[in-house]
C-alpha cells in the first residue's frame, strides 16, 4: 500500500492560480503512475491529469493549457500547477497512485479547491 498526503487547496478568485502537492510514502517502488482526480458536488469523479514514472503526462481536455502536472521521483511527490482557474474547476481534488497494471495503490484524503469571486 501507498500513503498519499495532499496539500495546497484553498479559495482563489477566477483567473488565479494554485499548486497542489501530493507526497507518497510506503510501497513507493510499486508506483507506476500518479494522478489527480476531482469530484464536484453531484458529479462523478474525473481524472484531471496523470503522469507516469517516465514523465508521460495526460490531461483532461478542459484543463489543457492551464494545468501542469509534474513529478519529483526523488521526493516521491507529484504536483499540479493550476493557472487561469475557472469556477467550474471548483471541486475536491484527490491524489491517486497506481501500478503498471492500473490497479490502485492508494488515494489521498482530498483537498478542496474553490474558485469564486
Amino acid at each position: 500500500q501507498v500513503q498519499l498526503v495532499e496539500s495546497g487547496g484553498g479559495l482563489v478568485q477566477p483567473g488565479g492560480s494554485l499548486r497542489l502537492s501530493c507526497a507518497a510514502s510506503g510501497s513507493i517502488f510499486s508506483i507506476y503512475a500518479m494522478g489527480w482526480y476531482r469530484q464536484a458536488p453531484g458529479k462523478q469523479r474525473e481524472l484531471v491529469a496523470g503522469i507516469t514514472n517516465g514523465g508521460i503526462a495526460n490531461y483532461l481536455d478542459s484543463v489543457k493549457g492551464r494545468f501542469t502536472i509534474a513529478r519529483d521521483n526523488v521526493k516521491n511527490t507529484v504536483y499540479l500547477q493550476m493557472n487561469s482557474l475557472k469556477p467550474e474547476d471548483t471541486a475536491v481534488y484527490y491524489c491517486n497512485a497506481n501500478r503498471v497494471d492500473g490497479r490502485d495503490l492508494g488515494w489521498g484524503q482530498g483537498t478542496q479547491v474553490t474558485v469564486s469571486s
